[in-house]
């Protein structure tokens, strides 16, 4: 079965509080619940078509909202980003974030209790790591006993030691430059770390990761003869992050989406995925890696899947902006080469705008052909960004986060159409219907098609160069079902014959043929002539496109 991601933001998804006040606070604006994810939830979404959901920001992380009743240390304003505070600075990697609890002392038991859920109703749970840098004010209230606290035994008076988990600068933070704007006493810190984006300045800006001080996992970033690196013996922060991880998957996660793998080592990935690996051998790790270039390091590294963001994503992108032409599509899988398989395709995610955004393309419909190539080309992933499949425009000005294009991580939140498509369906527009119910078809046929899941690929636009512009062909083929597929990115219907090389015939191992051709998109059959010597002739609907299933 082709793996298909349903990524949520768990703080925003269950959320029914419509109030949405800009800057507001989680009494005034409301937070959603690991318990809004109840058996019907998880089976609406896995009918979408999921395989796994990545719960995001599950681990418990800075916020300016006031847990210390429960025994959870309060966080400075001044290091954290919004009134909620951003997912990916970690205030305790053993601990559960207290916003997404019903019960806030049974949090861990809430989270547990979800993973059984998921996995009940046919589903692989996906859990952040975020090895690279941690909030301001981490401390573990939660770490098992005899578990060292991070930074705990760390020689504060060097730049750099070995076994330090931090990096220090010799002098007080000063966070003038960020205009953190909040009241009262002014955040401390001496000596001050470096930021999780590798400033190694005391004074870093607002376009920084201020909130965040990046772990050390061996790096020498300031030495006298430039960068080193001291890998043995195994730095401490190596196994206290291998701990973290085993940690989880003893709890029952399924896979790993790590956060910006590329700026921790692929030394420290070796070693740490081969311990998880052969205790867990299921467990499957996925790299947020922008570097092409380093895509082989991190493979080797042990890493299952590695985000295609700078190859297949702008592509699709420009193309559904039309700024460049469809079939500059096939110079992006030829460049994943042997690794085709090992790529996780996306149009949408936390950190991307939404296709429906001004920024994007204003309209979630001109996404349907990007999403019927980026689902349907390869046995490599796909991830699609709860709100996606309704069209979510990402136009709200929540607070922190801004009027961007992208739903808020910073802010507590409503996003309305997820509040109408899963808790208030009878408020569901008709366009957002109409898009979920594209989403489900390719999605669904994603992972249902053996031809998509295990078969082999075919591109055909170095054949049909006369539709090069707005549209994109290609074939899968697993034993004796194939697909031929065509996908229009234009506004307009297209008018198509698709040339099949006589080389497919032999590459796929198919024969000239008569036969009927079902369009899985819309369950009407047509006659298929299947020969080398004369093209098919196909009607591909305006922003859409024709999956044709056939024996052959």
């Amino acid at each position: 079965m082709k793996p298909i991601i349903y990524q949520v933001f768990t703080r925003l998804f269950g959320n029914k509080n419509s109030t949405n006040k800009k800057w507001g606070t989680i009494e005034e604006n409301g937070v959603g619940k690991m318990n809004d994810f109840d058996d019907a939830v998880l089976g609406r979404i896995k009918k979408l078509g999921a395989t796994h959901v990545w719960f995001t920001g599950v681990i418990r992380h800075a916020s300016q909202t006031d847990y210390s009743s429960h025994g959870i240390p309060r966080q400075h304003p001044d290091v954290v980003k919004g009134v909620a505070g951003s997912p990916y600075a970690i205030a305790d990697y053993y601990d559960i974030d207290p916003d997404i609890a019903t019960d806030t002392d049974k949090r861990m038991e809430e989270w547990l209790a979800l993973i059984e859920r998921t996995h009940k109703a046919g589903m692989k749970v996906v859990m952040d790591f975020v090895p690279n840098h941690v909030a301001r004010e981490y401390k573990s209230i939660c770490r098992p006993e005899g578990v060292k606290d991070l930074g705990e035994d760390d020689a504060t008076d060097r730049q750099f030691a070995h076994d330090n988990n931090f990096y220090y600068i010799p002098a007080p933070l000063d966070l003038s430059n960020v205009n953190v704007g909040t009241d009262g006493v002014p955040y401390k810190e001496y000596p001050a770390r470096a930021t999780g984006n590798d400033v190694f300045s005391a004074t870093p800006s607002r376009n920084d990761w201020y909130e965040t001080v990046k772990l050390n996992y061996g790096t020498d970033y300031c030495d006298a003869g430039g960068r080193s690196e001291h890998f043995h013996p195994i730095p401490d922060t190596w196994d206290k992050m291998t701990d973290i991880l085993l940690f989880w998957a003893r709890k029952g996660v399924d896979a790993f989406r790590c956060d910006m793998a590329e700026m921790v080592p692929a030394e420290f990935w070796a070693w740490a995925t081969d311990k998880v690996k052969f205790l867990f051998p299921e467990v499957r790790f996925i790299g947020e890696v922008y570097n092409p270039l380093e895509y082989r390091r991190y493979i080797a590294a042990g890493f299952d899947w590695l985000y295609d963001k700078v190859g297949m994503y702008d592509c699709v992108r420009d193309v559904i902006c039309n700024r460049c032409h469809a079939s500059d599509i096939t110079a992006q899988w030829q460049n994943a080469g042997d690794m085709l398989g090992r790529m996780l395709y996306f149009l949408e995610n936390h950190d991307e705008q939404r296709i429906a955004s001004d920024f994007f393309a204003a309209d979630a419909r001109r996404g349907i052909p990007g999403l019927i190539v980026c689902a349907l080309f390869n046995k490599g992933p796909f991830m699609l960004y709860a709100g996606q499949e309704f069209g979510e425009r990402g136009m709200d000005e929540e607070g922190f986060s801004g009027t961007d294009g992208r739903t808020t991580i910073f802010d507590y939140w409503c996003v309305d159409t997820l509040r109408r498509g899963y808790f208030d369906r009878r408020h569901l527009r008709k366009e957002e219907r109409e898009i979920e119910e594209s989403y489900r078809r390719i999605l669904t046929l994603a992972n249902e098609e053996r031809a998509v899941s295990d078969g082999k690929c075919y591109d055909l636009m170095y054949v049909n160069q006369h539709i090069a512009d707005r549209q994109f062909a290609f074939l899968r083929k697993n034993d004796n079902d194939t697909l031929l597929v065509v996908a229009n990115f234009d506004d307009n219907k297209a008018e198509c014959d698709i040339n099949i090389p006589r080389h497919a015939f032999d590459f796929l191992k198919m024969s000239d043929s008569v036969s009927t051709a079902t369009n899985l998109l819309t369950g009407s059959d047509m006659v298929l002539k299947l020969t080398a010597e004369s093209p098919v002739h196909l009607t591909i609907p305006p922003l859409g496109g024709v999956v044709l299933k056939f024996k052959s």
